[in-house]
């Protein structure tokens, strides 16, 4: 435990300067920022090992769509020489590997303490401190509390009554076992065709007896394109690593694929379907970025893209009728998180798959063997619940969050999250929440990693110029959450998706994101380090 600090109220002693919460790629990162800036540190984790997303969701087929390079930490070369990517697109036991080679060779283990779940976190305006608990047993004092959360970090299940009388295993692609699940000669079944569902369902499928697909909504899918990293490439990228880190740093979405200036109906319909199957090829989230220059914002370009794209799917699957329901008809292309698959349409054409389309035959029940829809009981060995998750607000809202004068988080986000720079909110001091909601959009490490800097030069800051506690003036994060609210509708996501908390009954529909992206994020940025400040300590 520390000495009593200068400012602090009598008696009361910190254990830590800076407590992090979260092992995932924010957390270690900005665990790794304050140890180096010689604040006494601390990380509480609730999983057995880091990672974070990459520790809970193991299940068949889990695997990154932002290249393995572009995801990992650029502030070390010698971090990034040290580990070897395999694939341009690497799967779960690969990216958890990377984060504890990461955390190794960067001497942060000491500081984590696992099995530790957050259960509150209760700020003191008197000595401007928090008091955290978690359900371990551990409870610390903090001048600075970090929470890495992440928005992928609670789980959720359709609204189904009996889920738990289920008597077969039964698993949610968010919390999956270390164990692997035998699926060998199952009857299985998958609930959800999002990001995950859309990953698992081919990988299982020559294992099952038969495997059922409980769809609610189609999504527009296509192929990830994944490939080796040749030692060729891994060369190149070790010689280029400064560049590499420069055009990424420098890039809106944090990708390196490159923009394109032209406009689809510029082109021919022939020139245009080239393009498309150019596009179709093309690994991952350059179908986005690298589209035409109107993909997402000309709905008759959006139009023509995916008409393109349901011929693929018609020419993928077999059967018309499941190609039908698998073409989405209530969003364009990026109006949903787009997934990116393997062999995924490909699926439904091997007999043991079948498709059972939600909107037509709504889930009744889930029952001891199995699960009932309007058709009647399928039984099941095996579900696969590839249901989502609380998108953005769902941890923080759920740690027992307690700010000035005894604001509760959940209730000053109860019509949504209100932020400034998506990482602090009025009324709690000192509190900060990289990665959290109203950051930015696209490669979530690289926007994270701006906050994270941010975060760490404002303690620096503080601690430098003797200041108690920093909170965000009321007027700073109005402007900001005013700023997410208006260009919101500029988006290219709707409000069916989990971008507007679209997935969670009751939850408040609020844009989750940063519409302006990492360019409104640093100018922000650079705005208060510019006022030094201004009106942020009280």
């Amino acid at each position: 435990m520390s000495a009593t600090e200068p400012g602090l109220k009598a008696g009361t002693d910190i254990d830590v300067d800076v407590l992090v919460i979260g092992a995932g790629v924010t957390g270690i990162h900005q665990l790794y920022e304050a140890k180096k800036a010689g604040f006494s540190v601390q990380l509480l984790e609730a999983g057995d090992g880091v990672g974070g997303v990459w520790f809970w969701n193991r299940y068949p087929g889990a695997r990154l769509d932002s290249e393995s390079y572009t995801y990992g930490y650029l502030f070390s070369k010698e971090l990034f020489e040290g580990w070897k990517w395999r694939e341009r697109f690497a799967g779960q036991p690969e990216n958890e590997g990377y984060f504890n080679y990461a955390v190794d060779q960067l001497g942060l283990r000491p500081h984590i303490r696992f099995g530790a779940r957050v259960t509150s976190a209760v700020y003191d305006s008197a000595s401007a401190t928090w008091l955290v608990r978690a359900d371990d047993g551990t409870e610390l004092r903090t001048r600075f509390l970090v929470s890495a959360t992440g928005v992928l970090s609670i789980p959720v299940y359709p609204p189904v009554p009996g889920r738990e009388d289920f008597e077969g295993v039964a698993h949610h692609t968010g919390l999956w076992p270390h164990e692997p699940v035998d699926f060998r000669g199952k009857r299985v079944a998958v609930v959800g065709t999002g990001a995950s569902g859309v990953q698992v369902i081919p990988e299982i499928v020559p294992e099952v007896a038969s495997l059922t697909v409980y769809q609610r909504t189609p999504n527009w899918c296509t192929p990830l394109n994944n490939e080796p990293i040749t030692d060729a490439r891994q060369d190149e990228l070790l010689v280029h690593f400064t560049e590499l880190r420069d055009a990424l740093d420098e890039s809106v979405s944090g990708f390196l694929h490159e923009r394109l200036d032209r406009r689809a109906f510029d082109d021919s319909r022939q020139e245009r379907w080239a393009f498309y199957e150019k596009m179709w090829q093309s690994p991952g989230f350059a179908k986005v970025i690298s589209h035409y220059a109107d993909m997402l914002t000309d709905q008759a370009v959006n139009a023509d893209w995916c008409a393109f794209m349901a011929e693929k799917i018609r020419s993928l699957v077999d059967d018309p009728a499941t190609a039908e329901r698998l073409i989405p008809d209530n969003h364009g292309w990026a109006g949903k998180r787009p997934p990116f698959v393997t062999g995924y349409y490909e699926a439904y054409n091997n007999p043991k798959v079948s498709l059972v389309d939600l909107r037509q035959t709504p889930m009744l029940q889930v029952t001891k063997t199995g699960i009932r829809t309007g058709e009647g009981l399928r039984e099941f060995d095996v579900i696969v619940w590839a249901s989502g998750f609380d998108f953005g607000t769902g941890a923080l809202t759920r740690m027992g969050i307690r700010g000035r004068d005894g604001l509760a988080l959940e209730d000053y986000w109860a019509d949504g999250p209100r932020t400034s720079l998506g990482v602090m909110a009025h009324g709690f001091p000192n509190l900060f929440f990289p990665g959290g909601p109203h950051g930015a959009a696209g490669n979530n490490p690289r926007y994270a990693e701006d906050q994270v800097n941010f975060v760490a030069a404002a303690m620096e800051y503080m601690r430098d110029h003797g200041h108690r506690s920093m909170e965000v003036p009321a007027e700073a994060e109005e402007k900001w959450t005013r700023m997410v609210a208006e260009l919101a509708v500029y988006s290219s996501f709707g409000e069916h998706s989990y971008f507007f908390g679209a997935n969670i009954a009751g939850k408040p529909r609020s844009f989750l994101l940063n519409p302006g992206g990492r360019p409104k994020l640093r100018e922000a940025m650079g705005e208060v380090l510019q006022s030094t400040y201004a009106g942020f300590f009280t």
